[in-house]
């Protein structure tokens, strides 16, 4: 049995170290959401203090909040879903049929996600409000999916490439069709990256704030809208109300990272190597 070296041990005692670093703002808003607003602003900070629940207790009696919660589950969930599966049929498309101009139509995509948010909100917010799209579910919807459609095609395009079109010809041979090919065989190849791009996608999403903001509305208004709503509050900054907010907001997109990490790291690293399968 090999021996720890200390070395090792020194290499893990640092990865824990910058971990509790980046994650000490995580943990202590975490910790101000079970305190009470004198014990939030206590100097110097209370470590030992009596948890109270009173902010969460506040925080879900609201009638904005649940609205609020559901709507950033709808949105995002529902906008990841459409993206991935245009995003999918997109890619399959440009992989393997080749269009012309292929590389230019891949670039045009990718440029879109280069355009700033604000330059882009002002000629959106005139859209929707000509065609009465504001504060509505499906615009909303159409919306992020179409902001999420290309970088999704980049990712899922290259695990497309990575699958051997011999599994294409093989099955046209046998009489298969197209969407029975792409279903049968392609897909669950490159299912690691369809689930990447869902978690990339979802993370946009989930945390969006600007148009939710400006072409949303109160029906549509998402958590980092309600978040800066209700960030002040009897002339100061109400702290219980952020801390309480931000736990619970935090915890959806920790769990689906946690649970599909593995594909996320694919979803990252995808390019690296080439090659078919």
């Amino acid at each position: 049995m090999r021996q720890t070296t200390w070395r090792e041990h020194g290499y893990h005692a640092l990865l824990w170290l910058v971990a509790l670093i980046f994650f000490a703002p995580i943990i202590w808003i975490v910790l101000c959401s079970f305190k009470t607003a004198d014990q939030i602003l206590a100097v110097p900070p209370k470590l030992i203090f009596t948890p109270t629940v009173a902010n969460y207790a506040k925080l879900f009696s609201s009638s904005a909040f649940p609205r609020e919660l559901f709507n950033s589950a709808v949105l995002s969930v529902a906008a990841v879903v459409i993206a991935v599966a245009v995003s999918f049929l997109a890619a399959f498309s440009f992989s393997r049929f080749k269009p012309a101009g292929t590389n230019f139509l891949m670039f045009l995509l990718l440029s879109i996600r280069m355009l700033p948010g604000s330059a882009a909100i002002l000629p959106v917010y005139l859209m929707y409000v000509a065609f009465g799209w504001k504060d509505s579910y499906a615009g909303m919807i159409l919306f992020y999916a179409m902001f999420s459609i290309p970088f999704s095609v980049w990712i899922l395009k290259g695990f497309i490439d990575g699958v051997s079109p011999r599994f294409d010809e093989t099955g046209i041979i046998n009489g298969a069709s197209w969407l029975r090919i792409i279903a049968r065989t392609i897909l669950p190849q490159v299912m690691p990256g369809v689930i990447a791009a869902s978690i990339f996608n979802f993370i946009f999403v989930w945390n969006e704030f600007l148009f939710n903001y400006i072409i949303g509305g109160l029906s549509t208004s998402n958590i980092p809208v309600a978040l800066a709503s209700g960030l002040y509050s009897n002339g100061g900054v109400d702290w219980t109300f952020i801390s309480a907010l931000t736990t619970v907001y935090i915890v959806p997109p920790i769990l689906v990272v946690y649970f599909f990490q593995r594909y996320l790291l694919v979803g990252m690293t995808f390019g690296t190597v080439r090659g078919e399968v």
